[in-house]
């Protein structure tokens, strides 16, 4: 019987041993798509307690102590921390399987050097230890970690509308003695400027020509807004665009095929929108279709990655929303055709000579091999071009993640990919960068000593260090081309 979690965790044979040990764990972190606080980082927050830094705005944990039959009040309420991080202790044995039973016992390992496996009896015990390090902000803040795990660049989360105050507060430390040497970029993540049928669109699009100094008042002026702060982001360091989608959409003009016939229609919408009146669905995604063509011509002139991530339907428990607000552990997979629709828009940005270098996640399986295949359509001279995105949120698993390298390996060119994020708000996610490599480093050990390809050490090793960290540095930083 294996040690729990010890050294060689996952890792069955003796080359993905040495594959891991001697290669992926020895690379750095691009963390190029995260939901961590620029404000967190640039004031090096401390934490007062392992609840507050391990549990508040996790909602993978709360999900399973909801199913646990947790109160709320101890999940998202205003519980005694100690109370809510008991609830959870006596959560974890619960799931086995479960990679939240995996992430658990790596972060306590690795953040706080405890071994012990989580339950109710432990519990005391480690509140009481990892309490102690967090006391000491030497030992344990946002810069320490970032440094501890050796994070080479994190791409946050950002709005258009955003002033990335923060992001130039991390820069201007950056030059100085002991600063932070991770690179802080921000990402483009203009969901809301998509979402023309929400209550919001019009004090949207204010803050928005507010902020970029263009009053919005028509499709052009929107877009050119949209174009302004996307130089801005630009001269900020950003790399990447994000987009959360249910679907990729795409509707062409009704009365035309020209692009003239889009604009005016197009246009037409967004005023109806303007005016206060209502929108139809086939408008609203008239609307997304256009505005997303034109953005992702506007990433490709700035050799941004543009992310999209689909098939997420958000927030279905209606009094949960109303109660505790959205991004709290109400999402599910969606199960929406996608083929169709994302070939036909990226096909459209394609024959524009706008699209750029394209990341596509999706949150259901089903969707695994049509990504898989639409992206090798699409590609170019610039290689892994475009991308089929890690496995995502509910499917960040042992079995998702080994699902979405086989299916990229079957139909794609494995050795291209980029590898690992962490989609998270935490700064304890990063053992997930770890868990994703032992499972990449298992599974490539497992084709060599079953035969499936050759022992070729040089080659294998430098497979694996740059899925975990050196094509992902070559794609968001080599522009237009690598």
């Amino acid at each position: 019987m294996k040690k729990f979690m010890d050294r060689d965790f996952l890792l069955s044979t003796e080359t993905a041993r040495r594959l891991y040990h001697e290669a992926a764990a020895l690379q750095p972190i691009f963390d190029y798509h995260c939901h961590l606080s620029p404000k967190e980082i640039a004031e090096n927050r401390r934490y007062n307690n392992l609840a507050e830094v391990w549990l508040g705005g996790d909602h993978y944990k709360w999900r399973a102590m909801r199913a646990n039959g947790v109160d709320e009040r101890l999940i998202t309420g205003d519980a005694d921390p100690y109370d809510k991080f008991l609830a959870w202790a006596e959560t974890v044995p619960r799931l086995p399987g479960n990679p939240l039973y995996h992430w658990t016992h790596l972060e306590l390992q690795r953040y706080f050097d405890i071994h012990t496996p989580l339950d109710a009896g432990s519990a005391p015990e480690i509140w009481r230890e990892a309490n102690d390090i967090l006391e000491n902000a030497a030992e344990f803040s946002p810069l320490r970690i970032l440094r501890k795990f050796n994070v080479y660049a994190v791409g946050t989360t950002d709005d258009p509308v955003d002033s990335l105050e923060y992001h130039e507060s991390i820069a201007k430390e950056a030059n100085k003695e002991a600063a932070i040497a991770t690179k802080v970029l921000p990402s483009f993540r203009p969901d809301k400027a998509l979402e023309i049928a929400e209550p919001g669109f019009a004090a949207y699009t204010a803050e928005l020509g507010r902020i970029a100094g263009k009053p919005v008042n028509s499709l052009k002026s929107m877009l050119a807004a949209l174009a302004a702060r996307i130089d801005y982001f630009d001269e900020h360091g950003c790399l990447a665009s994000d987009h959360a989608l249910e679907y990729a959409p795409f509707e062409a003009a009704s009365n035309g095929s020209t692009e003239a016939d889009w604009e005016k229609e197009t246009a037409a919408v967004f005023d109806k929108v303007m005016s206060g009146d209502n929108v139809n669905p086939r408008e609203v995604e008239l609307y997304k279709t256009y505005t997303l063509c034109f953005l992702a011509g506007e990433y490709k002139k700035h050799g941004w990655a543009m992310q999209l991530h689909l098939s997420a339907l958000r927030s279905i428990n209606s009094d949960a929303l109303k109660r505790l607000g959205p991004n709290t552990g109400f999402d599910v997979l969606h199960d929406h055709p996608v083929a169709a629709k994302l070939a036909r828009l990226l096909n459209e940005m394609n024959r524009r000579g706008g699209l750029p270098k394209t990341i596509l996640y999706s949150l259901n399986p089903k969707d695994y091999y049509p990504l898989a295949t639409i992206m090798g359509s699409f590609q170019s001279e610039i290689p892994g071009k475009m991308q089929f995105g890690s496995a995502w949120w509910f499917l960040d698993s042992r079995d998702g993640m080994e699902f979405q390298i086989r299916t990229l390996a079957n139909v794609g060119l494995l050795s291209r990919f980029v590898g690992m994020l962490t989609d998270s708000r935490s700064f304890l996610s990063y053992p997930r960068h770890e868990y994703f490599r032992r499972i990449l480093c298992n599974l490539v050990g497992g084709w060599v000593e079953s035969g499936e390809f050759p022992y070729d050490w040089e080659f294998l090793s430098g497979l694996v260090n740059d899925i975990s960290f050196g094509n992902a540095k070559t794609y968001f930083e080599g522009g237009n081309g690598l």
